[in-house]
């Protein structure tokens, strides 16, 4: 379709904005009006170029974390999902390979392509995905806080390997994006107490909004050691897997969902098995994930629109990388809106 916007990044440090958009849905595909696309640390890497170069391909319009409407069809295509609410896993799997056949599409064996990186993504007015990658939202689903279910998947993803028990005492490491997620996980899972570690004060009214029992800053964790049934570390920065596994106790869960480059304060071995502590990771989401995430939304279990502190507009791209760069403290989640 010609149709509409596009924000492109030819290169990095090179944004436009331009006419257009993608073609028809072909074959098993599905053209979607996008309602809502948000924006996060992995397109900062694409605008700044240091995104690694097997997981970008440029020129590429940005856009993984999205939501929208079924407009059209392709052949192939059930013709009842047009009109449906829906938002799409990214991930491209080749669906032969041992992880795809196990169900862990997120660690596909193929060659690597996602929506958003190597592939056109959501920064549009319209977006033609696999049909077979989307998930249906309920009639009158909020989109806007739908387009959060994409972390939102990643975190179920560590959630459902924790498995956390009601009454269990629970830890997050972060207040970003992921860890004000995973808070709504655990509280939905039945934690009696979740404690948020973060830099900064002036995120705990929107943990407790959240629901977290707490928030501490990195310098009262050593007091904390040891009390936490089950951790996540949503942080990502040097340290805070180290101070992650610090809070677990003996015989607890560790799960790790952040990528801290040049860590200075590495994970100790010896005290993780002399504990006895379970360390997961996490990277993407696979299927049962986004199904979880899904329902998690649906039924009012989690609501990622409470992150949402910027709204953009397409034709502004700029201004949501800036809003990134010089308002951190402030901004959680940008959104864009066609």
């Amino acid at each position: 379709m010609n149709g509409g916007r596009s924000v492109w990044i030819d290169a990095p440090g090179e944004l436009v904005v331009r006419p257009g958009g993608p073609g028809e849905p072909g074959p098993g595909e599905a053209l979607v009006r996008v309602a809502w696309s948000g924006i996060c640390g992995s397109d900062r890497e694409l605008l700044n170029g240091t995104r690694p170069a097997a997981y970008v391909r440029y020129p590429v319009v940005p856009g993984h974390e999205w939501s929208g409407t079924v407009v059209a069809v392709g052949e192939d295509t059930p013709e009842s999902l047009i009109g449906a609410a829906v938002v799409g896993e990214g991930i491209r799997p080749c669906r032969t390979c041992a992880s795809c056949r196990r169900g862990d599409t997120n660690l596909c064996e193929g060659p690597y392509d996602e929506t958003g990186f190597t592939l056109p993504g959501a920064w549009s007015d319209h977006l033609v995905v696999p049909a077979d990658l989307l998930h249906r939202l309920p009639a009158g689903a909020d989109l806007r806080a739908a387009a959060g279910l994409e972390p939102a998947a990643c975190v179920a993803a560590a959630c459902l390997k924790l498995a956390v028990q009601p009454g269990e005492r629970c830890a997050v490491v972060g207040a970003g994006t992921l860890g004000l997620l995973a808070v709504q996980f655990l509280r939905a899972a039945g934690a009696a107490e979740v404690l948020v570690v973060h830099t900064s004060p002036d995120r705990a009214r929107l943990a407790e909004q959240c629901g977290a029992t707490s928030l501490v800053s990195p310098a009262d964790v050593r007091r904390l050691a040891g009390r936490f049934d089950a951790v996540i570390e949503a942080a990502g920065a040097p340290g805070t897997a180290s101070m992650a596994a610090e809070l677990v106790r003996r015989g607890g869960l560790l799960a790790l969902t952040g990528i801290a480059a040049d860590d200075d304060r590495p994970l100790d071995p010896a005290s993780l098995v002399l504990r006895e502590v379970s360390v997961h990771t996490v990277f993407g989401a696979p299927p049962r994930a986004w199904t979880h995430a899904v329902r998690a939304l649906a039924s009012g279990a989690i609501d990622p629109g409470l992150l949402v502190t910027h709204e953009v507009g397409l034709d502004e791209a700029h201004e949501a990388f800036r809003i990134l760069e010089q308002e951190r403290g402030k901004a959680v989640k940008v959104l864009l809106a066609p």
